[in-house]
């Protein structure tokens, strides 16, 4: 069974790349998306909320590096998942992950929607021929 990619042999092809365009503009002017856009610029203009993902991001590449090497202790691995929580802990931050939480809970529900016209999921990988439920 070969999947038709041609969209010039296939004039349906246009149109679904069309509304696969519009519906991504929708997406976006969706409030659940423009709050998590919001959130998001704050985030990257709060110098104290930079500082704390850098930390962060530092920590868990050390952690990550000793596990590697197998120096990894379950200290190391405390004190990163407290140097996440401190992250998370900030208002601006909780309220990036709240937001970003919302809109993939919104797109599960849209996902959801289109998968019953289809006999796949729309939102998982369509690969291989058959999968066990």
């Amino acid at each position: 069974m070969s999947i038709e990619t041609d969209t010039a042999a296939d004039p349906t092809g246009d149109r679904v790349e069309e509304l696969a365009t519009e519906f991504g503009d929708a997406i976006t002017e969706l409030p659940v998306y423009q709050r998590l856009a919001e959130a998001k610029e704050a985030v990257e203009n709060d110098e104290e909320a930079q500082e704390a993902i850098q930390e962060f991001e530092q920590i868990r590449e050390e952690y990550m590096l000793a596990r590697q090497t197998g120096k990894a202790s379950q200290e190391d691995l405390r004190n990163l998942q407290q140097a996440q929580q401190e992250l998370h802990d900030m208002p601006v931050m909780s309220e990036y992950l709240q937001a970003q939480n919302d809109l993939e809970l919104r797109l599960q529900e849209l996902n959801e929607m289109i998968s019953e016209e289809l006999v796949v999921d729309f939102g998982e990988k369509a690969g291989g021929c058959c999968e066990d439920d």
